[in-house]
């Protein structure tokens, strides 16, 4: 397998980070994942932009390139054979000594690896999902907003309640703040929808600030959609005649069963991906440039 590496392409075999990066010592470092239509990079300006918002609260010094970062996807995944890929681009603090740091950061590392895209059915993708409710509870952003860290473990908590449940092959699992509102999924940012009103918990309850969030979000007002962010309980959740998740990989994914903690379940808009949820996903791959 080929990695990137600072800018380079190496066998991952060849690729060294100190043990004394902050990235390994403290969490300090953070990460996008996007993917690829046709070789190119969707939404990269984003995903950089806020990739940039966070190195520069975290110290991290650390201006992506759009141009440069292209050409290094492209590389990469022409070294691994692929023509498109799942790409997670990660920026971690640098080596510096062993205690907080007195400074900033001057010399992060960029790791960069790309796999294969998962195979898409879409009779399969529009049958949907299972939607879990969590008990591990989201926790708060450790700054004025959630950023992608290399600080994972509440996600990686979560994924191992979901793996210990009874939840059908595929699941996600959907955690809400320690307040009780919803929050997002383990790896996805939640929509639902109630008498033509789309609507998807306020980034200020903590949730991770999306990308594919924000696309779907101005792609529904586009068409004409009232969309609203707020504060919303699980009971409205149950309620509704619509829920879909997104993210940069799986772009817009319905939920057609939707359960509790202890595994007691309803169907949602009667087991299949709903009027609302079709066509966005339509005009979601219109700007990918593939349909």
């Amino acid at each position: 397998m080929k990695i990137g590496l600072n800018g380079s392409v190496l066998d991952a075999s060849e690729a060294v980070i100190s043990v004394f990066d902050h990235g390994f010592l403290y969490g300090m470092g953070l990460f996008e994942t996007f993917r690829t239509y046709k070789g190119t990079p969707y939404l990269l300006d984003r995903h950089l932009s806020r990739l940039h918002a966070g190195c520069e609260q975290l110290g991290i010094r650390y201006r992506p390139d759009a141009e440069q970062v292209t050409e290094w996807v492209k590389a990469l995944l022409s070294a691994n054979g692929l023509e498109d890929g799942y790409v997670r681009l990660t920026v971690s603090a640098g080596e510096a000594e062993l205690g907080l740091p007195t400074g900033d950061y001057e010399k992060p590392n960029v790791l960069m690896l790309v796999k294969a895209l998962p195979p898409v059915n879409d009779a399969v993708h529009m049958r949907g999902r299972e939607l879990r409710l969590m008990q591990t509870r989201r926790n708060t952003p450790e700054g004025d907003v959630r950023y992608k860290s290399l600080h994972y473990m509440n996600n990686i908590i979560a994924k191992r309640e979901l793996l210990a449940s009874d939840a059908s092959a595929g699941a996600e699992g959907l955690m809400l703040s320690y307040e009780g509102w919803l929050a997002e999924g383990i790896v996805s940012n939640l929509f639902f929808a109630k008498d033509n009103v789309i609507f998807t918990p306020a980034i200020s309850t903590g949730i991770l600030p999306g990308v594919t969030r924000e696309q779907v979000l101005r792609l529904a007002q586009k068409e004409g959609c009232r969309t609203e962010e707020g504060f919303y309980s699980w009971e409205m959740l149950q309620e509704a005649d619509e829920i879909w998740l997104t993210n940069s990989i799986q772009e817009l994914v319905p939920v057609t069963k939707l359960s509790d903690a202890s595994g007691k379940s309803r169907v949602v808009s009667d087991g299949a991906a709903g009027a609302l949820t079709k066509q966005l996903l339509a005009v979601y791959r219109l700007t990918t440039g593939v349909e």
